[in-house]
């Protein structure tokens, strides 16, 4: 039996933070969330690490974590170093932000109803907040040591989902892990998962159009509160992408080079324990270029300071197999493990970040479109609105967040490359900014629509005023001179003037585009003046045939 000496598994589940109504302008969700725990209870502190805290808790791996990166994405994750900015703080230049909950110190799993439970240590939980962009990401870490390989498949394979896709026929769920439950420091339950309640899930969908998302899951992202929920809290968000959340994983084995490819393509493809070494859980013709597409094999090789490392990505996961007898592979200050948990981490935030990013900038619009009436007036301002603000949005994601290269260590430059093919951002990006670009450019052509046709009706009624202007003041006096009448009679001569001016000029803006209609008749010097006297004898008659 393979024995996995020390596991380490991170999960990553973003989400899509929902407007807060009646919330100041301008202001961070992180804050909203902090003051608004029901009952003064708030289990979320914001993150003072080691780029925010006192320089004597800064250690070789942050260093090393810092430089990996190029000079865009070191702002983008650590600040500038402004009023000591950085990751966690809450103003300046830094363009996240890190809450955690320290109350959960262990995760009990009974993988499937017949397997004992495996109880892992959680490292930590955290919410990753980021300036401008409505999506918050929760990370889970959990470890263990001497672990079978085959429950660590089935760890990788089950705990990360948010609800279960389905149920067998007694009712328990299918792809996730039978039970599980949320320890504290004193080994009491603080939360336990419900994914055999079918009738709550079932129920839930039918009445919300929407997945109910597991207990454990839910109570653990409180005072988040899901969307559909009729629960109160300060923040409300909705899921982004599938149930499954994406996840990476440390694998220190005794000797690498023992597990068959079976092994490695259950790992790299989460897809859970297999019934033998050599059976493979998929055709050999689907995983025929299985090493090309999703192992980077840099170092799998018999030399080096961890000899026999093996990388495997496949977008939805990341996971790195290596030995547990190579020092530097397990070192948490300088070697892989160190990189696992600082550099390898980071690129693959930044890769879902930004393809949760993408995708909720594309379902705004589908938002918007849902709820735009043409009818409404008022509906139609929050359309625009609702359109301008996701391409202002969109605009700062893309100068802020986007970068195709986040560093030039040949390492982290080529997970990152093989997680954004797997991911498509590649392809997702111009397609979102073609969608957003082009509803902006229709609101832009729909304004200019709208303000040449009222130049073409303030055109029809300065020609009609120019008519009784020049009348009236060719003499360039009075027509009526009653300067010296009753006071009684001038007024009641400038109210009638007045309406007459009114009635003359309302009716002229109502028929504002027959009128354009015929003036374009009548300046075209190819027409006759017989034929132009026609076209305004048909436009009349049907004027009065439409009551128009």
């Amino acid at each position: 039996m393979t024995m996995v000496r020390h596991f380490r598994q991170s999960l990553l589940w973003p989400l899509h933070l929902m407007p807060r109504e009646g919330e100041r302008a301008g202001r961070p969700p992180w804050e909203t969330l902090l003051d608004g725990a029901a009952g003064g209870v708030q289990p979320w502190r914001v993150v003072v690490d080691e780029y925010t805290g006192e320089a004597s808790g800064f250690h070789e791996r942050h260093y090393n974590e810092f430089v990996t990166f190029l000079p865009y994405v070191q702002r983008f994750l650590y600040g500038d170093g402004s009023a000591r900015g950085g990751r966690g703080r809450t103003g300046g230049a830094s363009s996240m932000q890190v809450l955690r909950r320290d109350d959960v110190r262990q995760v009990r799993l009974t993988l499937q109803a017949e397997s004992p439970p495996v109880v892992l240590a959680v490292e930590h939980v955290d919410l990753y907040f980021f300036y401008d962009v409505d999506v918050v990401m929760l990370n889970v870490e959990v470890c263990a040591d001497d672990l079978p390989l085959a429950v660590a498949q089935e760890l990788l394979y089950r705990f990360g989902r948010g609800y279960p896709p389905g149920w067998d026929g007694e009712g328990r769920g299918l792809h996730c892990a039978a039970a599980v439950e949320w320890l504290g420091a004193d080994g009491q339950v603080l939360a336990a998962s419900d994914a055999g309640d079918r009738d709550a899930f079932l129920s839930f969908v039918a009445r919300h159009r929407a997945p109910r998302l597991a207990a454990h899951w839910r109570w653990l992202l409180q005072p988040l509160v899901p969307d559909q929920e009729d629960a109160v809290g300060p923040l409300r968000f909705r899921q982004i992408e599938y149930h499954r959340m994406p996840v990476m994983a440390y694998l220190a084995v005794d000797d690498p080079v023992q597990l068959s490819r079976a092994d490695f393509v259950r790992l790299g493809l989460v897809s859970g324990q297999g019934g033998g070494d050599e059976l493979l859980p998929f055709t050999e013709q689907h995983l025929s270029d299985f090493e090309a597409r999703y192992c980077y094999d840099r170092f799998w090789c018999g030399g080096g300071a961890a000899p026999h490392t093996r990388y495997l990505c496949c977008g939805h996961a990341l996971v790195v197999v290596g030995s547990a007898r190579a020092p530097f592979f397990t070192d948490r200050e300088r070697g892989v493990l160190a990189q696992f948990r600082h550099q390898h981490f980071l690129l693959f935030l930044i890769a879902h970040f930004q393809k949760a990013a993408l995708l909720m900038f594309s379902d705004r619009l589908v938002v918007a479109l849902d709820a735009l009436s043409i009818a409404d007036a008022g509906s139609v301002k929050r359309f625009k609105r609702a359109v301008r603000s996701n391409f202002e949005t969109f605009l700062r994601f893309t100068h802020r967040y986007w970068f195709h290269e986040i560093s030039e260590q040949v390492q982290t430059r080529a997970l990152h490359h093989l997680c954004v093919a797997h991911l498509g951002l590649n392809t997702l990006y111009p397609e979102v900014r073609e969608r957003v670009g082009e509803m902006n450019t229709y609101l832009d052509t729909d304004s200019l629509r709208r303000q040449a046709n009222t130049v073409v009706r303030l055109t029809v009624v300065t020609i009609a005023g120019l008519i009784g202007t020049l009348s009236t003041g060719f003499l360039g006096m009075n027509l009526l001179a009653e300067a010296e009448a009753p006071l009684w009679q001038r007024g009641l001569i400038f109210v009638g003037t007045l309406v007459a001016s009114l009635v003359v000029t309302g009716y002229t803006i109502v028929k504002s585009k027959r009128l354009s209609d015929f003036l374009d008749v009548l300046s075209d010097e190819r027409l006759t003046l017989r034929e132009k006297a026609g076209a305004w004898w048909r436009d009349a008659r049907a004027a009065r045939h439409s009551g128009n």
